[in-house]
Parts: C-alpha cells; structure tokens; sequence
C-alpha cells in the first residue's frame, strides 16, 4: 500500500529547574533535505522513521526538524516559530495520507505545559481528521491523555538507554497502512501515577520487570501496543509523573484495564524505584575495591542529558584529591578553559580556573595546573547503540593532565554515551583502573560491555537521585517518594 507521509518533529527534554529559558539558537534546525541526509542510516527515531517509510515503499515528504540538549524551559517565541514553520512544512506537503512526528513528551514552554499536545492538536486542526498522526516519544515523556488523543497512534521507547529508538521510529510509520485501511482503530488509554522516578535503567530490576509485564500485555488480543513511561521528574509542572499508555483496537475498556492492572503492579512495588546513592568520595572508595578495570564511575547529578551544566566539580575534584592515577574523566563543558588550552599549545603548562562557572550548586571551580596532552575539534560520529552513526560536534577541546587523571574539556555540554570522546584524545579507557564521567544511564550503551563494574556517584546537582532536593510549587501533591502518605 503507497501513501505519502510528511516527517518532523520538535524534540526537547525541558528541565523547568534551569535558571535560563532555551532559546531558537540552542536548537539544531534541519530543514527538508536535511533531514534525509542527517537521518539516513542513523540509529535514531528519524532513522526509523525513514527506514520504515522505504520498506513500505511510502513518499516521504521532510519538512521540519528540531532538537536541542535537555535544557531549561522554552522560550515562547521560540516554540512559536519553530512550530509555525513546521505547520507551514506540512501544509506546504498536502496532501498527505499521514503525519510522523519525533517528539519527546517532557516538552515545556513558558506559558505552554505540555508542548507535544499543544503541537499534536495544531498538526491534527491542520490536516484534518481522515490523516493519520503517529508520533515516537521519549520513555522520560511525562504523556498525557491530551497528547495521545490528538494522535492516532504513539510509541514510546522500552529501554533506559534509549537504544530502541530507531525500532520505535520504524513501528510508528509500519502503523500507517494498518490505520488507513480501517483494519486499526486505536483507542489510548494513559494511567498517571504520582510517582517521581529517578534515573532507573531497564537492564534490571524493577524497570527490567515492568517492561517484561508490558510485552506480555502486548501478546493480548486487541492490544496494539502498552508501554510504561517513567515521566522526567526534573520538571514542575501539573503532569509530571510515571505513567503506563496502553493502546487498544477499538475497545477502551481493554486498554483502561490492561494499563490499571500494570499502574498497580508499579505503585505496589514503588520503593523498588528508591535509588541508594553515594557521594563522589563514596563511589570512589568502592571503586578502588574493585579488582582490575576499568571501573566507570558515572557522575550522574550533573548530567547535560537531563538539563545540568556539565561543569560541575564535584566528582572531579573527589578524584584529584584522592590522588589517584590511571583515571580519566570525561567531560567538564567549560569552553573558556578550552580556549585556554589551545591558545597555550600542546606539551605546555596551562593555569586554570576550570568548572563551577554555572552555579555554587554543582560545584566550586577547580584552580589548577595542567599539562595540555592534546588538543582537539571536539568532533566524531557516535557508536553506541543509541544513536550510532550520529555526527557530534562538541566545539575545542583539550586533554589535559593533573597528576594521574587526564581530563576532558569541552566547548560544548553534552553527556558521555560511548569511549568516542576518550579515542579522540588519544585514550583507550580500557587501559585505564577508572573511568569518570557525566551521564545517569545512556552511557551503559556504550560501556556496559567493557566495565569491569558500574559505580555511580550522586551529589548536589540539577540531575541528583534525590528528586527531593526541589522546590516543587505546581506538581500535584501528594506524590511518592516526597510525601508519606501517598
């Protein structure tokens, strides 16, 4: 079945507690064409998105596109503008058999809560009801009902790294005959919890568990698809949560039931959810118990993939005073300090005031000296699952060495998913006893295979475990794991 389908998207993960708004030059912006030549064989939703279209042998018609590093909330004029050119993409498309649209689902603007379901209902007041909507979202989406029902049909990643977005991706556009020949009649039904959940990979326990309970439910006749979003608790905003979307062919009661039955297994097990943590000094000392290596030790409250900094010092200065040696760290985003680096050259000593320029919360900054070991363009293309054979541009850096760690700076914030940073600058990690570096899970994708073991090291941060550390004026109350009695 040939149908002509318009692919785009807005893609942002809002971290409502970043003290600066995200404005049009924080996003990267690819019109028409470029979304084909940066999608192509890119393990990403977009990359599904056209790799499904070609098995089907569909016209794909690239209109709009833009995503941005998990940052604070978006500027009104922003979203507008890029919401206005990418209606003006697909009304420019028309006419068109469906709509894909890569989202995330924890979108916010000021003045707008919930971006997806404002840019859902504004794709659907377009193209009217008879075009199918189907959209790819986040797993840390905070989904609400408004969202799925300006759609057709949506589908959320399973895993914790993301490494199944490009599968996702694909589903979504494999939905689209099945939706224009009437044989699919979905009907959404979203379950909230009031429930925060910090960072939870889904290589185990609960998480592991959960998606397990959903795969089962898929195997039910007339359920097209159920799936549990564990919502991104890093925003203040009235539907924050976890919540379990199940999608049934034309029976509401079935995908009410089917999303009760799994919303009661999560809530039973909550505490399962409660994250342990140490303090960066904690994590190293049990690394170092540690027999061999390399020991990834990942620095997961100031993680850019979650709206933090990326200059925060706190692990950082735990292993210079340690005193250790065979440690590499991976990276501090402090372009000033790169900027340093390059204008002092190669093999030359470099006075620095690196890190801690954001904010006191993450950290004081680091007055160091350092030996610049090398020196760099910042550019490579990703190998980890998620997102393999993406282009990454994270501006000058530099390799610098203090005692026994070399450090990693960058112009550019971004989390650590793969060793392709550390390659660049001439480091084989799996020479190294520790590995330090900023992320909270995405990094398991690239170095779960390699690590002798996983330590994770939690303190003050806009990514912390401790989801209780923040001001919360416009979540709904009561909500585990804050409150007693929820």
């Amino acid at each position: 079945m040939s149908f002509r389908v318009a692919v785009g998207g807005i893609s942002h993960e809002t971290n409502t507690y970043c003290k600066e708004q995200t404005q049009l030059n924080d996003f990267v912006i690819w019109r028409g064409e470029e979304i084909m030549a940066n999608s192509r064989g890119v393990r990403s939703y977009l990359g599904g998105m056209l790799q499904g279209a070609a098995q089907l042998g569909a016209c794909v018609v690239p209109t709009f596109f833009a995503r941005a590093t998990p940052s604070g909330t978006i500027a009104a004029p922003a979203y507008q503008a890029m919401r206005g050119e990418l209606l003006a993409g697909v009304e420019a498309a028309l006419p068109l058999d469906a709509v894909a649209l890569s989202l995330h689902g924890a979108g916010v603007v000021d003045g707008t809560d919930d971006l997806e379901a404002d840019l859902c209902q504004a794709v659907r007041d377009l193209v009217g009801p008879e075009v199918k909507i189907v959209v790819s979202l986040d797993l840390h989406g905070n989904v609400t009902q408004a969202m799925v029902d300006a759609a057709d049909i949506c589908y959320g990643v399973h895993h914790y790294p993301h490494t199944d977005g490009y599968e996702r991706g694909q589903e979504a556009v494999a939905a689209i005959p099945s939706l224009l020949n009437g044989e699919w009649k979905p009907i959404s039904h979203v379950q909230h919890l009031p429930m925060l959940v910090p960072a939870a990979p889904t290589a185990v326990h609960p998480a592991k568990t959960v998606n397990e309970l959903c795969w089962a439910a898929e195997k039910r006749p007339g359920v097209l698809d159920c799936t549990f979003f564990h919502g991104f608790p890093y925003t203040d905003t009235p539907q924050v949560g976890a919540m379990v979307m199940v999608t049934a062919n034309n029976e509401r009661a079935l995908a009410r039931q089917v999303a009760a039955d799994i919303a009661a297994w999560i809530w039973e097990h909550r505490e399962d959810f409660r994250r342990g943590t140490l303090t960066p000094a904690e994590a190293i000392a049990q690394a170092l118990t540690i027999e061999a290596g390399p020991v990834v030790i990942n620095d997961t409250a100031d993680n850019p993939g979650g709206g933090a900094p990326g200059d925060g010092t706190h692990v950082l200065r735990a292993l210079l005073e340690a005193g250790l040696d065979r440690t590499c760290y991976g990276f501090i985003a402090d372009p000033e300090s790169a900027e340093q680096a390059h204008a002092a050259g190669v093999g030359r000593q470099v006075r620095l005031t690196l890190g801690g320029k954001y904010d006191d919360f993450h950290g004081a900054p680091l007055e160091l000296e350092a030996y610049v070991k090398c020196l760099t363009d910042g550019r490579f293309i990703l190998s980890t699952p998620q997102g393999r054979g993406s282009q990454v541009d994270l501006g000058k850096m530099a390799r610098l060495v203090v005692g026994g760690v070399d450090i990693l700076v960058g112009s550019v914030r971004n989390q650590v998913l793969d060793p392709e940073v550390f390659l660049l600058h001439g480091i084989d990690v799996t020479r190294y006893r520790i590995v330090a570096l900023k992320s909270s899970a995405h990094f398991r994708g690239g170095f779960q295979d390699i690590a002798r073991a996983i330590v994770t090291a939690d303190s003050p941060g806009l990514t912390t475990l401790d989801v209780s550390h923040f001001t919360r004026r416009r979540t709904p109350r009561p909500i585990w794991p804050l409150d007693p009695t929820t």
